[in-house]
């Protein structure tokens, strides 16, 4: 019999928020990746697109190694840039175990620090729900 697996979905993502109008807003995500839902994000200053936030500044994309926003929904922009949902300031508090970061946050030094970032902007993660 062969086994099914779900695709994560907003409810294992975002345990709670205030109010959905104050916390969210519409985004330019850049090109050239698949981003999933859960995708720890941070703005580029020089174009204020997002991607997933890297450890360390990326020559062309200063800003984005600082976290500031998770994405609500998977988005596909592998072919151009794409629009997509984030959480964008709190309160807000997500399911840390359905966080994606960037292949660059490989420590576990690296990923408790976009934690706090998040924590700065409202978005709280936590392991217990």
């Amino acid at each position: 019999m062969p086994v099914l697996t779900a695709s994560p979905t907003l409810g294992d993502l975002l345990k709670f928020e205030l109010n959905a109008s104050y916390t969210r807003e519409t985004v330019t995500l850049k090109a050239g990746t698949s981003y999933p839902l859960g995708s720890v994000l941070g703005r580029i200053t020089a174009n204020g697109e997002y991607r997933l936030s890297p450890a360390a500044e990326v020559v062309g994309d200063e800003g984005a190694e600082v976290a500031v926003a998770v994405l609500l929904d998977a988005v596909d922009a592998t072919d151009g840039v794409a629009t997509g949902l984030i959480a964008a300031r709190g309160p807000v508090i997500l399911a840390d175990a359905a966080l994606v970061f960037d292949a660059s946050v490989d420590q576990p030094a690296e990923r408790t620090a976009k934690i706090v970032q998040l924590a700065a902007m409202g978005l709280v993660a936590r392991d217990t729900v």
